[in-house]
């Protein structure tokens, strides 16, 4: 059996077509055999002969079985040579020589010349010096230890340096166990499949590590495979599956049972451990990080705030009690204050050794010149020359345009680029925030088109001091809305004072998610959860039910000893899935006066204005809402509201200094624990509009696309207060329903101001 495991597959088939054979099995067995062993061939051909020859020569030599050979024993023998087959196809056999040791040695210890020896191909460029500097601090980490976080510029080989690091800790024995994370789970599964990419098809990897490389590539890319694989008859416990790479366990190897997993920095990162086959639990030893934030994640200062505490409690705790954790973070600066931005700030982490570096660390001094290279530029792209002209009048005028500058990446350029100082100013022209952000990582400060617009931080400071839930002495109205989402209803309880000074007393969802910060696409407790098995309606009617039912028999104290009760509490019903059972369930509850389902409509500069609604008989108009006097079909009277202007007013209000008449606080004295709320309150951005000869706000939701429910929330209370009679101090009466008068506003603009 043996000789023939190292016979070559040619030999194999000289062997199986030899007359020796051909005088025991008949000419048809032959034929039939040998065809069932070709439709086989492939990459495995030589397994494949192999248990084909070792089955035929059995049959030749094996002795003429007595008569008398019970059946069972015929059964055992069988089944016998039936697994000593199967062992000897999944057994790897012998490893592979070091082709290069020489090589392999020298990257042992040098970060750098393992990239330039295996990864030639990735690293085709010439280094930069702070290429050099960044591999250095990769190296300590692996080698001795540390923190450190690295922000290099975008498309300078981070993720490739990340990727690189993991396989160098862990070929070489240097880390057995390293956990590589990425801004999200997909992030992080990219990189998992790049890493095993490099695995399979790097042939100069299999030359040098074949105690790693070559059970791997013997997996011939079936990873069921992986259970079953031997070397000299031991299994390899080699892991290949969607979070993790397990080495095979081979005897003398510094590689053996080594591990990455990776994991998006919000998922299940706490508690991270691998049971070796030998019943030893091992944590890991070395984290990367590569780029931990979104683009959206960035934007948003709870997000920030999340996986900076992700950072510092689960990810440098990975390493177990009593144990530190190395770790490497590349990253890039994407707006000032994010996560990376405080990170790499050393007197906020100085335990993360923060360093930035820069595309080009002084700009050209010819400024004129290059003023007149952009018009080039832009002229060339509207004419749909492309660069051409302005690549020409560069290099009529390089000398002088280059003079001043440093850049740190002199290869780095595009092909129809004549320098990197070339390449760096075309991406500052093509754009200079994305540049300076992405490039730089020195972003510009963000400047408001409006500015009275109000940032997130500034809605988050502006506290009352009063208690959760405790209503000022001088409110004399509470309200409360409840948007409706299919996975949960987010609700707000405010309370008012005549002349709409105004206190958010309580928000919340339904059901509650016992945490500070989440968003609605990864809500863990849902309605359909908390239901247990309702369909959409019914988890939607159930949620309301018990979050009307818990907002409406509270006692709201007042901190004069008064308690007062909400007078009106507005249900979303624009979600079309949701407009019928809002409807059914406003129906149903008593009073219907106080429980009221509600649209938002969204009047701009081009449409009638809600003032100028043509108002019929039983309708109720207020200051840009209405109750229309027709039940309608669902039997229940319903509220519109005009959407921008309530938005402006809301933001308004907010924008008033604390004290003065017509001003919105929060309840409390931490403001980080109004982040969410207020990243809610500015999900929302303004243009300024004109039509039909008046102008006015419309407001969008922004790019990022955070979540603006507890926005809809505050504008809905806002809407309420006016229903019950409240306004502004300095306003008018106006018609507000048929035969009438209650408030009017004399000039609309400068009350939404």
């Amino acid at each position: 059996m043996s000789d023939l495991r190292r016979m070559r597959p040619s030999e194999l088939a000289r062997l199986l077509n030899s007359s020796a054979l051909g005088a025991v099995i008949t000419e048809q067995q032959l034929h039939r055999h040998r065809t069932r062993a070709g439709l086989r061939l492939g990459n495995g051909q030589g397994v494949d002969l192999f248990r084909y020859a070792a089955w035929l020569l059995d049959a030749v030599h094996r002795p003429r079985e007595s008569s008398a050979k019970g059946y069972e024993q015929r059964r055992a023998d069988m089944a016998n040579r039936s697994r000593q087959l199967s062992e000897a196809g999944r057994d790897i056999g012998d490893l592979p020589a070091v082709v290069k040791p020489e090589r392999k040695a020298e990257a042992a210890r040098n970060f750098r010349a393992f990239c330039e020896s295996y990864f030639g191909i990735v690293f085709s460029l010439r280094w930069s010096d702070d290429h050099l500097r960044i591999m250095g601090k990769i190296e300590q980490a692996v080698l001795h230890g540390g923190l450190f976080a690295l922000a290099m510029p975008r498309g300078s080989g981070k993720t490739s340096l990340a990727e690189c690091a993991c396989l160098w800790a862990i070929l070489y024995g240097h880390r057995d166990f390293v956990c590589l994370i990425g801004s999200d789970e997909a992030h992080a599964a990219d990189m998992l499949e790049s890493l095993k990419t490099e695995l399979e098809t790097n042939d100069l990897l299999l030359a040098d590590f074949p105690e790693a490389v070559f059970p791997i590539q013997a997996l011939e890319g079936i990873p069921h495979r992986a259970g079953g694989q031997l070397y000299r008859g031991e299994r390899t416990h080699i892991g290949w599956t969607a979070k993790d790479i397990v080495l095979p366990t081979i005897p003398g190897s510094p590689a053996s049972g080594a591990v990455i997993k990776v994991a998006g920095i919000t998922g299940r990162i706490r508690g991270m451990k691998f049971k070796r086959p030998d019943g030893r639990a091992v944590r890991p030893s070395l984290v990367v990080l590569d780029d931990p934030q979104t683009d959206e994640s960035a934007r948003s200062l709870s997000q920030c705030q999340h996986r900076e505490a992700i950072l510092a409690g689960a990810v440098l705790g990975l390493a177990g009690p009593g144990k530190k954790i190395a770790g490497v973070m590349p990253c890039t600066v994407i707006r000032p204050g994010d996560m990376a931005d405080r990170i790499l700030d050393r007197d906020t982490h100085p335990e993360w050794n923060g360093e930035r570096t820069k595309m080009v660390y002084a700009f050209p001094t010819a400024t004129k010149l290059w003023e007149i290279y952009a018009k080039h530029r832009g002229d060339g792209l509207r004419a749909g020359r492309g660069f051409a002209d302005a690549t020409a009048y560069y290099l009529a005028n390089r000398e002088l345009m280059d003079a001043g500058a440093v850049i740190a990446w002199p290869a780095r350029h595009n092909h129809d680029e004549l320098s990197a100082i070339q390449h760096a100013m075309n991406l500052r022209l093509q754009d200079e925030a994305a540049f300076f952000a992405e490039y730089q990582n020195e972003p510009l400060p963000e400047v408001s088109v409006n500015s009275d617009d109000l940032t997130a931080e500034q809605i988050a400071a502006k506290l009352n001091g009063l208690g959760r839930a405790e209503v000022p002495g001088q409110a004399q109205h509470l309200t409360a809305f409840i948007d409706v989402q299919q996975k949960a209803l987010f609700w707000v309880v405010c309370a008012w004072e005549d002349d709409f000074t105004g206190y958010v007393l309580d928000y919340g969802t339904w059901p509650d998610q016992r945490r500070s910060y989440f968003t609605l696409r990864d809500l863990r407790i849902t309605m359909a959860a908390a239901t247990k098995g309702a369909g959409v309606e019914g988890a939607i009617y159930a949620g309301l039910e018990a979050c009307v039912g818990d907002l409406l028999g509270r006692r709201w104290q007042r901190d004069d000893g008064a308690a007062l009760a909400i007078e009106r509490l507005l249900i979303d019903a624009n979600w079309g899935q949701s407009t019928d059972v809002v409807y059914q369930f406003c129906r149903q509850s008593a009073p219907t006066a106080l429980v009221l389902p509600c649209h938002g409509r969204f009047v701009g500069a081009a449409s009638i204005p809600f003032n100028e609604y043509q108002r019929k008989r039983g309708d109720r108009v207020g200051h840009h809402w209405r109750v229309p006097g027709v039940v309608g079909k669902r039997a229940v009277r319903h509220l519109l509201y005009d959407t921008n202007f309530w938005k402006t007013f809301v933001h308004a209000r907010l924008a008033v200094p604390m004290g003065d008449p017509g001003s919105l606080s929060l309840f409390g004295h931490d403001p980080e624990r109004h982040r969410l709320l207020s990243e809610h309150l500015t999900a929302e951005y303004r243009i300024r509009t004109s039509g039909r000869g008046r102008e006015l706000d419309e407001w969008k939701l922004r790019p990022d696309g955070l979540d603006n429910h507890w926005l809809d929330g505050v504008v809905g209370c806002a809407v309420g207060a006016s229903m019950i009679g409240v306004a502004l101090a300095n306003t008018e009466s106006f018609i507000t329903s048929a035969g009438r008068t209650r408030i009017r506003l004399s000039d609309i603009r400068n009350a939404a101001r």
